[in-house]
Order: C-alpha cells, then structure tokens, then sequence
C-alpha cells in the first residue's frame, strides 16, 4: 500500500468556478505510483469550494455561477454574518452546498474520470486570496 499526501496553495482566483484538474495534477506526480486507488481532495477554507463537472464549455461553469448566486443571494435581509462584506455569508452557504472534499479513483496512474469531468474550484468571494487544498492518495 502506498500513501501520499501534500498540501498546495492555489493562486487566487477570481469569483466563479475554475477548472483545476491539470494544476492539481502537476503538482502531485505521486499519483503516477498508484496502479489502482483513491485520490482524495479537500479544500482548507469555508468560502470556496470544490465539485467535478463539465470540463468543455466554460458556458458552464457562467451558468453555476449566475444559478447559484439566485439561489443564494447577497444582501438577505436575515444576514447576521457579513463582516466582510455583501459576499460573506453567501460564501459560507455556497462552500457548505457545494462542499469542501471529492474523492476521484486513481487507475494506471491517471485520474479515473469522464472525459468531459473537470475539477473545480469553486471561488466564492470577491476578493479571495489564493486557496490551500490538501491532496491525499493512496492504492497499490
């Protein structure tokens, strides 16, 4: 069995949802090793996310953004949180729908995905600094 793990700092990202599979990726060649395996994602943050979807049309990832920001919107009147302004607790309520871990098989080396599946970022404040995820993986 083997087991790596490491801790990246993304660059930030503006608002909205933001391929990261290749970054990811090349900066964590130790998924090469594992033949068979998991390779596990969480993001050390409260106000961004992650979550896999469509990796071809950036149309997309527009569309995530423009249908979550109505379903959460800023400036609710019933808003205690909002300390850094308009965009903080909707954050927060993004992050937790979204969610803060994936989980991607790891096969021959390689991300075990469709074809059109991409990781995201999910950047949720307007001026976000860059964001750590800690990588884990581990198979034979």
């Amino acid at each position: 069995m083997l087991f790596y793990q490491k801790e990246i700092k993304l660059r930030a990202y503006t608002r909205g949802f933001h391929i990261i599979t290749d970054e990811l990726i090349k900066s964590f060649p130790e998924i090469k090793k594992i033949r068979t395996g998991t390779l596990q994602l969480f993001i050390k943050h409260s106000s961004a996310s992650l979550t896999i979807n469509e990796n071809a049309d950036p149309t997309v990832r527009e569309d995530f953004e423009s249908h979550i920001n109505v379903m959460v919107p800023e400036n609710a009147p019933y808003y205690l949180h909002n300390y850094e302004g308009p965009d903080d607790m909707p954050a927060h309520i993004k992050a937790s729908l979204m969610g803060s871990s994936l989980n991607i098989p790891i096969t021959n080396g390689r991300l075990n995905m469709g074809i059109w599946q991409g990781v995201y970022l999910c950047e949720h404040r307007d001026y976000a600094q860059g964001r750590n995820i800690v990588l884990s993986c581990f198979g034979i």
